[in-house]
């Protein structure tokens, strides 16, 4: 399909006219954050990408780093304000994901990168949806966010992979821009993370029962 192949030049154009113009928002909210909730003003988690590559993602930090008498940081639910509750669901938080698209690690439109924890236990039907860049927005987002359950979130990443075309973007496209102005299905993504060593455990013993 030839759409597949200008894919990534729609994304280069599309993402940098998207920084350009959203430059004094993403510069306003920049300053907000470190004012509000403090340095460093993005979040960076490392998320697997096209072929289980690792990068790094970025967003705009939504919680404090509050933490209890013994130095342990308090619940998220506690952490997060009210602003970043808003920038959380307004979606303005994902804005710095632009730049991952520019980079090549992501595209605007594809399934969403899931934690590195999350792959460990997909099917091989499942772990097809890293067949093709990560997006900012996504099939099951667009149909309703985050309030998809685990196994209809995978089906619908897959089902985006077997029919990607310029109109099903386009699609997804509209209908993401509409939820996130209705501020519908939208959950707390808790940001946890695993680390890459235990990741590479988690897939050595998936394997192994796989064998048994």
């Amino acid at each position: 399909m030839i759409y597949k192949y200008i894919k990534r030049i729609l994304d280069i154009i599309s993402s940098l006219l998207a920084i350009i113009i959203l430059s004094p928002l993403l510069a306003v909210t920049a300053v907000l954050v470190k004012t509000k909730l403090g340095s460093p003003v993005l979040f960076k988690q490392e998320r697997p990408g096209k072929d289980e590559k690792i990068f790094t993602l970025m967003k705009f930090r939504t919680m404090t780093d509050e933490r209890d008498e013994n130095g342990e940081l308090l619940p998220d639910e506690v952490r997060l304000t009210k602003f970043g509750k808003f920038l959380r669901s307004t979606s303005i938080d994902e804005l710095p994901e632009l730049f991952n698209i520019l980079k090549g690690d992501m595209s605007v439109i594809g399934p969403r990168p899931l934690l590195p924890r999350d792959v460990a236990y997909m099917n091989d039907e499942q772990l097809r949806r890293h067949t093709v860049r990560p997006g900012l927005t996504g099939l099951s987002q667009s149909n309703g966010r985050n309030e998809m359950n685990w196994d209809t979130k995978l089906s619908s990443d897959v089902d985006y992979v077997d029919n990607i075309s310029l109109l099903l973007d386009i699609k997804i496209l509209f209908a993401t821009v509409i939820s996130v102005l209705k501020r519908e299905g939208i959950t707390f993504d808790e940001g946890a993370d695993i680390d890459l060593k235990d990741w590479n455990e988690l897939k050595k013993q998936k394997k192994l029962n796989e064998v048994k």
